[in-house]
């Protein structure tokens, strides 16, 4: 049908908008934005979604996934030696090891971001002391932080995030610093102090956009550090304690089950891998979109 519009608009559309569309032209970066999608449906609502009591105990102990020929679909993945459904301890323990890693990832973005652009805005000693202080902190392992901090507080989840949103905030602050020293040096800095900006707008309108890609880099090394830190813990017995289902306290408990009950073992692996895989596939996407913009 012909239009009758004969001055017909041009719809400009928005940098965000444009950055969701060539994110959406990402074939690989959409798969792990789905798997991504689920795991967080997954940990939001997870006691709804389990199809067994997180402190339920069958009379079947060890018994096969569904496809095998042994199996029952009334438990899916199969159970573990106490009888207890492996579907859902997964389903619940990904509350406990993805939603753990977000919360971690969220507060140390919080406390980080925020004190490595003020260190990277000002000079002289505040910001020397704070590039020497971090530069001591990163020299230590995240994860040799995290067990020396949960070696002073004691075993458990609660103690295992605390540690590990501790040892996350210096890198935060150190890789912050670094990417707003070298954006201010850039020449349009120098050029838009010498007209009379303010620091307020230089940071908004001139640092910030510029490192955007930068940052969304950071949070996706920051969150696929934190499950491998709540899973490493948890795993060698200093993380989340029995009976709660953390993916690497599963799969630690589950080690000796290897030829016996493999599902036990492996199940837990995958999930720790596959959440893994999602969290890079998709900061990795949304990096080459924003990227790709500027270029």
């Amino acid at each position: 049908m012909l239009s009758t519009n004969v001055f017909s608009e041009t719809t400009v559309s928005s940098a965000l908008q444009r950055v969701l569309s060539r994110f959406r032209d990402n074939s690989i970066a959409m798969i792990g934005f789905w798997v991504f999608l689920i795991y967080m449906v997954i940990a939001l609502f997870g006691p709804l979604l389990a199809p067994y009591a997180l402190d339920f105990q069958g009379d079947n102990l060890m018994q096969p996934p569904s496809w095998n020929p042994s199996g029952h679909v009334d438990n899916f993945f199969g159970t573990d030696d106490l009888g207890r459904d492996v579907f859902s301890r997964l389903i619940y323990g990904c509350q406990l090891t993805f939603g753990g890693g977000l919360l971690v990832v969220c507060f140390a973005a919080f406390i980080g971001i925020p004190l490595g652009v003020f260190s990277g805005m000002s000079r002289g000693v505040k910001s020397s002391i704070l590039h020497h202080l971090m530069d001591t902190a990163l020299s230590i392992p995240s994860l040799l932080i995290a067990i020396m901090v949960v070696s002073f507080l004691g075993p458990g989840l609660q103690n295992t995030l605390i540690a590990i949103t501790l040892a996350q905030i210096p890198q935060f602050i150190r890789f912050t610093y670094i990417v707003v020293s070298a954006e201010i040096q850039k020449e349009y800095i120098t050029a838009t102090r010498l007209d009379g900006a303010t620091h307020y707008r230089i940071l908004k309108n001139g640092v910030l956009p510029n490192i955007a890609d930068a940052i969304v880099f950071q949070i996706n090394r920051s969150f696929s550090s934190s499950l491998i830190d709540i899973t490493a813990l948890g795993f060698i017995g200093i993380g989340a304690q029995a009976p709660l289902p953390e993916w690497g306290a599963m799969l630690g408990n589950s080690h000796d089950l290897l030829f016996s009950a493999p599902w036990t073992v492996t199940l837990p692996g995958f999930v720790i891998m596959s959440s893994i895989l999602s969290v890079n596939l998709v900061g990795e996407g949304l990096r080459k979109a924003m990227l790709e913009g500027v270029d």
